[in-house]
């Protein structure tokens, strides 16, 4: 098509005829001229429009699943190297790695299409036309949109290379380097503005080297030379070549997200059914305590006897004997263990003895094929996916070092982790540990300074715990014919008044006013018949006991017409001659405040415990009837310790205290 620049009309008609030959050769020289012109200017608008960026992300196929892949040539590794994504060769051995969260391929059907598939990216990397040119050294806290971008000779990455997307995710960077290419020691990619490690490509004619702490990122495709990656090197992209070794020592590299990469949500989850409102359980075992042991959730055996557990440090009910809710649960647990046990696997980590290390996770379902040892940490990476499902399963007994770590990253939850073992669990003192661990003819311990969010749970199999903390959500192990809405009592007058409110009552028979003298043997003080009110009106009761131990515990059974039961939370209540002794405590500075009120006068000790039941300070005081403020020193280190009175005849009180 021409472009119009010039435009001119001829004259026609008997007056515009030309006189001469001169004229006639004149006329065909004019408009010859216009047409050249015409053409000329075509072109030159041609050449003169602004360039657009024409970039696009090359189909990467099968290879987008491999973090490392070379066609033709050995893959190796030295250190411990956290790899996610896949690892593989089509003509080389592989060598050297540990546990990989992807799978190992040599010379398969898989590495035979990855290898078809790099070639097909090369080349559309390769035919890429260039929109501008780089000379090296690149980076620099030099910056670049979008682009094709080719670099002659041999390159370096120094300083930082700044890829700014300008507010589009989409924004694709193309590097066609025509020979080798390396990095200098913590040099770095930085991606800003909606800038993508998946849409960074790299497309390389020559040997890559990346130095000691280089963070890169996006795709390198290199043609036919070898690529490696130094110690605390970071790729977040893929290292793949046409014909040439990989070797790396201790770097951290993963597949990128977006840009169309599937979603990771792992499995589906169990249906705990009601052992889901246990903390700690067995279907065989005892169920022991030692130490100041906090819990949030139900503490029970179908089997045995559950010891050692006071009432107050536990939000959910204790189990002495098995019960309609212990039998129930081990139906349920049963269950789930059947379910997590028969579930397809995802991925394999084929080295169960070094576990941990560092090791990254993301939503799956792994399986560890023999006796595993947890050594320092595991990181659970939800990928920001709050709901995504992660499934451990252990063909063997499950241990961890001391201080060890179970993680939880990019929105990961304790309540989506599960853990099955075939055999003993053992998480060794001082352990942070995130998820339910489903036991399956093993015993579990839990040993000194230990937390656990999530739940400990054996078919068949002691459970033993030593000062830990469990942390659980909590669910119906029947539906309650009520809800409980308080429970309150106090010291009046040498006699303990109790009052407890319920709504939604539903079938629901009388209550059983059970008190003890050490807040784990309970006996059966009174019945109160329920009213005959249903729905959502609010019911208050009261009982009065007027035979009151110095210090007793109080709770209520609630029975329904069926016979099962349901218990509110345990109380406290201490008594002196003739009011309730009250006390709080509260934080001043580097103090810790005791106030105390109706104190029997006479001699008495503060005593503070560490959570593994460590005596850190003793304080003689002095008691008054009258409001009285004692003040001890704060701890140092943050955590939860333990505060206590007492005289030499009772415990006047006993709390929790968290120091922050």
């Amino acid at each position: 098509m021409y472009c119009k620049l010039i435009n001119v009309s001829l004259p026609s008609g008997p007056a515009a005829q030309f006189r001469s030959a001169t004229n006639l050769q004149n006329h065909y020289i004019m408009k010859n001229f216009l047409r050249i012109v015409r053409n000329c200017t075509a072109v030159l608008a041609i050449l003169l429009a602004p360039i657009i960026s024409a970039a696009q992300a090359p189909p990467l196929g099968t290879t987008a699943n491999f973090v490392l892949f070379t066609s033709t040539g050995a893959v190796g590794n030295t250190g411990i190297s956290q790899l996610t994504g896949n690892v593989g060769t089509n003509s080389g051995a592989i060598t050297g790695f540990g546990n990989v969260n992807g799978e190992m391929h040599s010379g398969d059907l898989t590495t035979g299409q990855a290898a078809a598939d790099l070639t097909i990216a090369y080349n559309a990397l390769n035919s890429a036309i260039p929109t501008g040119f780089r000379a090296s050294p690149l980076g620099n806290n030099d910056t670049l949109t979008a682009g094709v971008y080719g670099v002659t000779g041999v390159s370096v990455l120094s300083g930082t290379l700044v890829l700014n997307g300008l507010g589009d995710t989409n924004a694709v960077f193309i590097f066609q380097l025509s020979a080798a290419f390396s990095s200098t020691t913590n040099s770095a990619i930085q991606l800003i503005n909606g800038a993508q490690a998946c849409n960074v490509f790299w497309k390389i004619e020559g040997a890559v080297n990346l130095a000691t702490g280089t963070n890169m990122k996006g795709t390198i495709v290199v043609n036919n030379a070898s690529i490696a990656m130094s110690s605390a090197d970071t790729l977040e992209g893929r290292a793949l070549t046409t014909t040439g070794g990989i070797t790396i020592n201790n770097v951290m590299a993963y597949t990128p997200t977006g840009c169309g990469s599937p979603q990771h949500n792992g499995p589906a989850a169990p249906v705990l059914g009601s052992v889901e409102c246990f903390a700690i359980f067995s279907g065989n075992g005892p169920v022991t305590n030692a130490g100041p042991t906090f819990a949030t959730g139900d503490i029970g055996t179908n089997v045995g006897l559950t010891t050692g557990y006071n009432p107050l440090n536990v939000t959910g009910m204790i189990h002495p004997i098995p019960d309609a809710a212990t039998a129930s649960a081990i139906n349920d647990l049963v269950i789930a263990y059947t379910y997590l046990n028969t579930l397809p696997t995802d991925i394999e980590l084929l080295y169960p003895a070094q576990f941990g290390n560092g090791l990254t996770l993301t939503p799956h379902t792994y399986l560890l094929n023999a006796a595993t040892a947890l050594t320092n940490s595991v990181f659970l990476n939800a990928e920001g996916n709050p709901d995504a499902v992660f499934v451990i399963k252990i063909n063997g007994a499950l241990s961890t070092s001391t201080f060890s770590k179970v993680i939880l990253t990019n929105g990961a939850q304790a309540k989506n982790v599960y853990w099955k073992v075939d055999g003993a669990v053992t998480i060794n003192d001082y352990s942070l540990f995130n998820g339910t661990i489903v036991s399956n003819n093993g015993a579990i311990n839990l040993n000194t300074g230990d937390t656990v969010n999530g739940r400990a749970l054996t078919t068949n199999g002691a459970v033993s715990t030593a000062a830990v903390m469990v942390t659980s959500p909590i669910g119906p192990c029947f539906a309650l014919p009520l809800t409980w809405l308080s429970f309150s009592g106090q010291s009046l007058n040498g006699t303990v008044p109790l009052q407890w409110t319920t709504t939604n009552e539903v079938n629901n028979a009388f209550f059983d006013i059970e008190k003890s003298n050490d807040g784990l043997a309970f006996e059966t003080v009174a019945s109160v018949n329920a009213v005959a009110k249903s729905g959502a009106t609010q019911n208050t009761y009261t009982y009065t006991d007027t035979n009151p131990f110095a210090v007793g515990y109080y709770r209520i059974a609630q029975i329904d017409l069926g016979g099962q039961r349901s218990y509110s939370h345990t109380i406290q209540v201490g008594t002196t001659d003739a009011n309730a002794f009250d006390a709080s405590h509260y934080t001043t500075g580097n103090f810790i405040n005791i106030q105390t009120l109706n104190a029997a006068p006479g001699n008495a000790t503060i005593d503070l415990y560490n959570v593994v039941g460590q005596q850190l300070l003793s304080e003689k005081i002095t008691l008054s009837p009258a409001q009285h403020t004692y003040q001890i020193n704060k701890p140092a280190q943050p955590g939860i310790y333990l505060l206590r009175i007492t005289t030499a005849r009772e415990v006047l009180y006993n709390t929790k205290l968290s120091v922050q």
